[in-house]
């Protein structure tokens, strides 16, 4: 072999070498090169259920600079052919590799918030707001028949079942496997002890959430509640009507199927309504919540200030809190000081 087909050869394997430094150089640029447009620490991307990659990769490319090497990277980790929905944070200055890699195994779990609730629509429509299921999905689910039957509930206590509170679940986890992990905590909530105390107060774990959510709506004073729970109890023990304004105000709502309406004085003409959450009306419970109770409201049902009050009205002299009443004579006087200073106020 003479020299000069020593040197072609010698420039072929260079010009290789450089072919296949260069090849790999634009492998590893694509691969590992940062490749995010944001400017926040993370970039959140929700990829909906049963979305195919071209919907997926809109998504994701969204939070790239380089499109075309974000596709490249998902093909070679044949991210294409297997999609995962779910929520994903891609973290500032990510590359491609990162990138794939998170949206393909790395779902993250959210914080679900609910209380004040008046309704399972209006649950429902909070709960779509924060994850992927639609508000009539969750509502389905909710009222599912068997559903209810199963845990001895009913279109007008199954709100009971769902306790205010913040929960961490997917944003991508069905409106049913919500439903049952609510059944879980609710479940888990409702221990012996609980239980135990519920009877003895003559009343079911539905009707303590019940009679909480009328305690919710009547106060917003967490150390108040143990008192206005204790006079709904004595109320209840001796048969007397609960005449709790709230009520009558749902009342008026569910019979005129408009809960969006503002009622912020209850007027005589409403104490007639005849529905069974009118507590002017029937000396019983409802039927079920009004509202979705703060955990405060429902302990307080369970551990209430034993007193011999029957009667409560608005504190004029200290906002937020109220004047309780033995006798209706003293709740009498407590109620015309009040009327006094609405008129006084134009209130």
């Amino acid at each position: 072999m003479n020299s000069n087909y020593k040197k072609i050869i010698l420039g072929i394997v260079l010009i290789g070498l450089v072919i296949m430094g260069f090849f790999a150089y634009n492998v590893w640029a694509v691969l590992f090169s940062p490749n995010t447009n944001f400017e926040s620490e993370t970039y959140e991307v929700f990829i909906p259920t049963d979305a195919d990659y071209n919907t997926a990769f809109l998504i994701i490319a969204d939070g790239v600079k380089n499109r075309e090497d974000l596709h490249t990277t998902a093909v070679k980790k044949k991210y294409h052919e297997n999609v995962k929905s779910g929520r994903f944070l891609i973290k500032k200055g990510s590359n491609n590799n990162e990138i794939i890699n998170t949206v393909r195994s790395q779902n993250r779990p959210i914080k679900v918030t609910f209380n004040n609730q008046e309704r399972l629509e209006n649950l429902a429509g909070r709960l779509s707001q924060q994850m992927e299921p639609d508000s009539l999905s969750f509502l389905n689910a909710m009222r599912d028949p068997e559903f209810l039957k199963e845990n001895k509930l009913n279109a007008q206590n199954a709100l009971s079942l769902y306790l205010s509170n913040s929960y961490e679940t997917y944003w991508n986890t069905t409106a049913a496997r919500f439903r049952d992990k609510m059944l879980d905590y609710h479940n888990q909530f409702w221990t012996a002890e609980k239980r135990a105390k519920a009877k003895k107060l003559d009343l079911s774990p539905s009707e303590v959430y019940t009679l909480a959510s009328i305690v919710q709506k009547e106060t917003a004073k967490v150390d108040e509640m143990p008192r206005v729970a204790g006079v709904y109890l004595n109320r209840l023990s001796r048969g007397i009507k609960l005449d709790a304004d709230p009520t009558v105000i749902y009342a008026k709502k569910i019979t005129e199927n408009d809960f969006d309406q503002q009622i912020k004085q209850v007027l005589y003409v409403y104490l007639e309504i005849d529905n069974p959450y009118n507590t002017y009306k029937y000396a019983t419970l409802p039927p079920g919540p009004i509202v979705t109770p703060d955990l405060s409201a429902i302990n307080a049902v369970l551990h209430p200030e034993n007193h011999d009050y029957l009667y409560f009205v608005a504190d004029v002299q200290n906002f937020g809190y109220h004047k309780f009443a033995k006798t209706l004579a003293q709740h009498n006087r407590n109620a015309a000081e009040y009327r006094r200073w609405i008129a006084k106020n134009n209130k």
